[in-house]
């Protein structure tokens, strides 16, 4: 088995610190023009972030544009976390991880609108340890342009793949937005839902999720719905 947990909104929140720096980031490179304003950055990736930011400016996304506007938000990102502590747990997250850390025969890893740098320097800021997630897919892995969420869960379960020698028997998505629901149900997984971002429990029901919670706090009954 397979869960894979969103970031953002799902283990833990920055308090919008992500969203300042690559706006700091896209105003540095492409001036004011270049602003997050309209943007939508719930359970999205983040090169169609830096897309319609960069669309703000009247600038195409070309790929010399997209690496270095990369290069910048990453910079700003570790000069931001390096400054101050910006990052705090969601409810009954820690003790879910440890709890699904004793399943046997279950791989924990990520799927996040993330790059791997910054989504790892979120993770590691709220003190959750990134060595229990073995498999993950990240906001650049998709192999197509433009990118989207739902080509994610295929890139994670080949690296389970790879891993394992054999596909996983079930694979559970983790996530705070419709985005993650949708991308599970794509490809036919448990969308397991919690209502610690922008989206209320009764939203992420409506929209196909499996299993909703208002947070994890009761980690047992979010364990049963992957263990049972």
């Amino acid at each position: 088995m397979l869960a894979l947990f969103d970031i953002d909104g799902t283990l833990l929140s920055t308090d919008g610190a992500g969203m300042r720096a690559i706006e700091a980031a896209g105003r540095e490179l492409f001036g004011p023009a270049c602003h997050a304003h309209g943007v939508s950055f719930a359970g999205r990736l983040d090169p169609l972030i830096m897309r319609d930011m960069l669309a703000n400016a009247g600038l195409a996304p070309t790929p010399d544009r997209l690496r270095a506007f990369r290069a910048a938000y990453e910079r700003h990102m570790h000069e931001t976390f390096r400054e101050k502590f910006h990052g705090r747990v969601m409810p009954g997250v820690q003790s879910l991880l440890e709890q699904l850390d004793r399943v046997p025969g279950l791989t924990l890893g990520l799927l996040t609108g993330n790059f791997e740098p910054t989504g790892l320097l979120k993770v590691r800021s709220c003190g959750i340890d990134t060595a229990r997630f073995h498999v993950s897919a990240w906001g650049d892995d998709s192999p197509h342009d433009p990118p989207e969420r739902k080509h994610l869960p295929p890139v994670a379960v080949q690296r389970y793949r790879q891993k394992n020698g054999r596909d996983p028997r079930k694979v559970f998505i983790i996530g705070d937005t419709p985005h993650d629901v949708s991308c599970a149900k794509a490809h036919g997984h448990v969308a397991i839902a919690v209502a610690t971002g922008k989206f209320s429990r009764a939203e992420l029901l409506a929209c196909g999720a499996d299993h909703a919670f208002e947070d994890f706090s009761d980690s047992r009954a979010v364990l049963r719905c992957i263990a049972d």
